[in-house]
């Protein structure tokens, strides 16, 4: 916040050291629910083996 000058004031100019909480501080969260496939109200799906059979023959 400025002074009554219109310049700012020390508290303004300290620095804030976040590292003793650091690991306890979460901003945003890795993914939302809604990212997920139950947040989607659908089972969980591991469909790799899948996916690499479907794989076409000159990638490999």
């Amino acid at each position: 916040m400025a002074g009554t000058n219109g310049w700012a004031t020390t508290d303004d100019q300290r620095e804030v050291s976040f590292e003793d909480f650091a690991d306890e501080l979460v901003v945003l969260p890795d993914h939302t629910t809604d990212d997920t496939d139950a947040g989607w109200g659908e089972r969980a799906s591991d469909n790799d083996d899948r996916l690499l059979a479907d794989r076409p023959p000159h990638w490999d």
